[in-house]
């Protein structure tokens, strides 16, 4: 399979390549939603797995019709079971390709299915509050001190400094919630990988949880943003099709 890809791709006709959406155990029902650019959505079966597949269009584009055509198809899929979901604009050249693919890696991918086997997908995000200073110099006697100087000696580099010393004090400190979350968190799912984070976004975190168990991971949730919501916001997103969960492509056959 290709690598989902962030530019326009062109697809040869002359190679029927197909667009991939993702791969389940054998013996779901054909999803009735549109694929992408309005093409019908089919499976290919082989090795006691499915891959649901449309005709690739001359030319994929992220637009938002097309988006959301690839997430009703997984919705339709994930509803039946297990599910293994391919990013937009994953593409095989042709069928006897992907379903070579198919036998060539059953094992890896039927051990996958199983992993996420009654599973959902729920990301959770911190942000950096500003503007709890009056809490956090009554805290920190560095900053309680440079604050003292400042107003004593107000100059420009005064409150420069001040102003940095603030902003790194309410990072550090929504950085030290971040870490409590995602301790109280993990043990909560089945699996957890950490994204990617920054000055402003300190925590981001998918965890793959038990359909049985969303609720409480919610309340779990709603739990922690009580206790840290002076210093980080936290939002979940979900349930996802378990994306972050899933490594298709164990060995080069067909790629």
């Amino acid at each position: 399979m290709t690598a989902p890809a962030t530019t326009p791709i062109t697809a040869s006709p002359a190679l029927a390549a197909l667009y991939v959406y993702g791969i389940t155990p054998a013996g779901v029902r054909t999803p009735r939603s549109p694929g992408v650019d309005g093409a019908p959505v089919r499976l290919l079966t082989g090795s006691g797995l499915c891959a649901a597949v449309s005709d690739a269009p001359v030319r994929i584009r992220p637009r938002r019709r097309d988006l959301l055509a690839h997430q009703a198809v997984l919705d339709e899929l994930a509803a039946q079971g297990p599910l293994l979901p391919m990013r937009f604009a994953v593409l095989s050249p042709r069928p006897d390709t992907l379903l070579s693919q198919l036998r060539a890696d059953a094992a890896h991918l039927s051990r996958q299915l199983d992993d996420v086997r009654g599973c959902v997908e729920l990301n959770v995000k911190g942000t950096v509050v500003p503007g709890h200073f009056a809490d956090l110099v009554r805290r920190d006697e560095k900053l309680r001190n440079l604050a003292l100087r400042t107003r004593r000696r107000p100059d420009y580099e005064a409150n420069v400094r001040l102003g940095e010393a603030l902003a790194h004090g309410v990072r550090r400190e929504a950085r030290r919630a971040a870490r409590d979350v995602l301790e109280h968190l993990t043990p909560l799912a089945v699996r957890t990988v950490r994204g990617t984070t920054d000055d402003e976004q300190v925590l981001s975190a998918s965890f793959l949880v038990r359909s049985a168990d969303e609720q409480p991971f919610r309340q779990a949730v709603d739990a922690r943003a009580r206790e840290c919501g002076g210093r980080l916001a936290l939002s979940v997103t979900g349930p996802l099709p378990c994306y972050s969960f899933v490594d298709p492509s164990p060995s080069p056959t067909g790629r």
